[in-house]
């Protein structure tokens, strides 16, 4: 007979891996997309042709195959080793430069939105390049970018499934792990809930940030 109760308490083990993966990602991909941002449309050239070659091989490679370039790269390359303490930082460095690059497209098509006069506006005002950004279009790109940032975070939460790569177990490694052992697909189910909850959390939270900047309408 399955027991439910113990198969959710197992499956939820693995929830901590799964929010580290996310949280990380979260935080350092989201701040990182707006410095590759700044360089993909900086005017130096050669800056800017770097970035946009970078956002094209992210977006255009499965993240899949990022992390196990990150994961086995540095001992195929350079010989080193750093043993199973590396999986954790190659996985949340794999999903942090991968999200950076889409969210640095996101950014652009939201500060390229912004009519430019915006910027003549500001500089009438006696506004520098710097205000500029901080104080008049970031605000203004920030609301015009939550929806399809949402949805990039929403990919996230499913994607970091993908961990099972470099035979980190997370959450939904788990509900496979145990769906195996018992021959049953209620631990899949379960782990499907979980992602579901996960994710109309997010999203909520996200409505809620997007109607605090409503007044930049």
């Amino acid at each position: 007979m399955i027991n439910i109760q113990d198969i959710i308490l197992k499956v939820f083990s693995g929830a901590g891996a799964t929010c580290i993966i996310f949280f990380s990602t979260i935080i350092f991909s989201l701040p990182l997309g707006l410095l590759i941002t700044f360089a993909r449309m900086s005017k130096f050239k050669p800056l800017s042709i770097f970035a946009g070659t970078l956002i094209s091989i992210l977006r255009g490679t499965p993240l899949m195959l990022q992390l196990i370039m990150w994961y086995f790269g540095p001992y195929y390359i350079f010989g080193v080793s750093f043993g199973l303490a590396w999986r954790v930082p190659a996985i949340i460095i794999g999903f942090s430069i991968n999200y950076a690059a889409y969210f640095a497209e996101i950014y652009r098509g939201g500060i390229q939105s912004i009519p430019n006069g915006q910027y003549e506006a500001a500089a009438v005002l006696g506004y520098s390049k710097s205000q500029t950004f901080w104080k008049i279009i970031f605000p203004q790109m920030v609301k015009r970018v939550i929806p399809p940032v949402t949805n990039e975070i929403i990919t996230l939460v499913k994607d970091t499934s993908l961990a099972f790569v470099v035979t980190y177990t997370e959450m939904f490694t788990v509900a496979k792990q145990i769906a195996a052992a018992k021959t049953t697909i209620v631990p899949l189910f379960v782990a499907g809930v979980f992602y579901y909850i996960f994710n109309y959390l997010v999203a909520f939270i996200m409505e809620k940030i997007e109607l605090s900047f409503n007044y930049y309408s």
